[in-house]
């Protein structure tokens, strides 16, 4: 059985099946404009969890539609150089996991940010409040409303 149905060349021009919709753009640039317009309230808070080679954060802010995003916060310390960062983001109804997860990424100099969801597991606020299903899953969360209130809308911006 082959493992891959199309030649290379065509693969690499693949963009799918389904049409980009004509007001692509409009659409993502009406919801980059509310992200920014959203003040974003960060906090910084050091966590219990502490170890002699990072420093550990819980840090808070505030996501569109006023929703109180967490998120862990480990970095390297006595790092006084810009470094480079793992943006890490759990699987489907999960969250982000314990403290150590994150310090194999910290031992190599990087710092690390895990963004607990909305609407699944953790510590992130979920605001609701959309018309439609949400019994089988978070990921259709907001078919049946308005496109500016599918959920997963919401946590792309809560990662931008």
């Amino acid at each position: 059985m082959p493992t891959i149905d199309k030649p290379l060349a065509e693969l690499q021009a693949y963009s799918g099946r389904n049409p980009r919709p004509a007001d692509f753009d409009d659409y993502w640039d009406r919801a980059l404009n509310e992200m920014r317009q959203t003040e974003p309230q960060i906090e910084l808070v050091p966590s219990s969890f502490q170890t002699p080679a990072a420093e550990c954060f819980d840090l808070y802010f505030t996501g569109v539609r006023g929703a109180r995003i967490h998120v862990k916060y480990a970095r390297p310390r006595q790092a006084d150089t810009p470094r480079p960062a793992v943006l890490h983001f759990h699987g489907y109804s999960g969250n982000v996991g314990d403290w150590h997860e994150r310090l194999g990424y910290v031992s190599l100099g990087f710092s690390v940010f895990a963004m607990d969801c909305r609407g699944q597991g953790g510590l992130s606020q979920d605001v609701g409040g959309v018309t439609g299903n949400t019994h089988h899953g978070h990921i259709i969360r907001g078919l049946d409303d308005q496109p500016d209130n599918l959920l997963f809308r919401h946590i792309f911006l809560d990662t931008a």
